[in-house]
């Protein structure tokens, strides 16, 4: 019987920084989507796009794609699923008559306008459990993160 290859050190998944991150990204989203999901029956994918499309006022599906960095599919199915709700319109960009400009209706507009300062109060809920110097220290090496990763707007 042949001995099993041992690494030097195991791998802890719950120490593991990427695995921590993750984790608490997806419990950040289920955090924030109570305000949206029960309210305006958003999902996160539709949020995101919502949330994307609303600060840009107009924009394609790939930019949407790129920003929030989901998958091509699930934007599209979030942006069928707003259109359908008629939360979102698209429309031909003036440039480029191939490209789809995503932009919100009416009622989308309308939806947006009520929906930031709830996630923006929930985000503030949030990061109260955070000191001053540990907030700081935590934006900080997110913006450091994201500079290394090239994730920057």
């Amino acid at each position: 019987m042949s001995a099993r290859p041992t690494p030097e050190r195991l791998l802890e998944l719950a120490a593991f920084v990427p695995f921590r991150l993750n984790r608490l990204a997806t419990g950040v989203s289920e955090y924030l989507a109570a305000v949206y999901e029960a309210r305006f029956g958003l999902d996160i994918p539709q949020w995101r796009v919502i949330a994307t499309v609303g600060s840009q006022h107009e924009c394609t599906a790939q930019y949407i794609a790129a920003s929030t960095r989901m998958h091509k599919t699930r934007v599209s199915r979030a942006i069928a699923e707003l259109e359908a709700r008629e939360l979102i319109e698209r429309g031909s960009s003036t440039e480029d008559r191939r490209e789809r400009q995503v932009r919100l209706t009416k009622n989308g507009r309308r939806l947006y306008t009520e929906l930031v300062p709830l996630a923006l109060e929930r985000e503030t809920s949030l990061l109260a459990c955070l000191s001053s110097e540990q907030l700081t220290g935590f934006l900080t090496g997110m913006e450091t993160l994201e500079r290394f990763l090239q994730l920057e707007d």
